[in-house]
Order: structure tokens, then sequence, then C-alpha cells
């Protein structure tokens, strides 16, 4: 039996940190949220973990799975811990081994954000 499980594409009742940044200027409490956001990754590296785990069947993925990004393992976890005090990844150990997922409402908040679901 599998402990995959399927996360669903937009959770509901997870409103968005931010308004879209076309709607309104942001506050200043907001703008510091979402700068910590693009700040963890605007860094080649954790994009392109986060991309790994956001794009990992089943939206989660063992650290096993993502760590051949061209740095050392170290600086793998570095980063990872850099993304996960943004907010953008949770984790969960299982045994031996970690396992990290994007939440579907991080997404929806970054595509929020962006103005993604403006017309």
């Amino acid at each position: 039996m599998s402990n995959t499980k399927v996360l669903p594409l937009l959770e509901p009742d997870v409103a968005p940190c931010c308004p879209p940044l076309t709607e309104r200027p942001l506050t200043a409490e907001e703008a510091v949220h979402t700068a910590a956001m693009f700040k963890a990754l605007g860094d080649p590296v954790r994009l392109r973990l986060f991309s790994s785990i956001a794009s990992h069947e089943g939206g989660e993925a063992c650290v096993c799975d993502i760590s051949d990004v061209g740095v050392s393992q170290p600086t793998v976890s570095h980063h990872l811990k850099k993304l996960k005090e943004a907010g953008l990844l949770t984790s969960e150990r299982r045994g031996t081994w970690v396992y990290y997922r994007v939440e579907p409402s991080v997404l929806a908040a970054l595509g929020h954000i962006l103005g993604r679901y403006a017309a």
C-alpha cells in the first residue's frame, strides 16, 4: 500500500496572502511576505528544486529524487530549508527520507499575485 496522497489542484478555503499586483499597491506587510517568496525563488538552484518538486509525480518528491541539481547534498539541504522558511515547501519525514511538497495553495497564491487569474 502506497503512502502517496493525491493533492487537490486548489484548496478553496485558502486565501492568497496578497492581491494581484495589478489590483492595488501592496501594503508594507504584504510586500515583505511576497518579497520573501520571490527572494527564495530568485536563486537558480532553489527554482530548479521548487520546479522539480512541484512537477514530480504525486505532487511530492523524496530528497533522494531531487538532489541532482549540480550542487552538493549539504547545499541542497540548505536551499530546501530556505524554500521551507519562505513558506513555499512543506516536508514530512518517512523513515530515513524526507519528502517535500509544494502545497497547491502556494502555487495558486503565486499565480494570484502575478495576476494570472486577472482577465
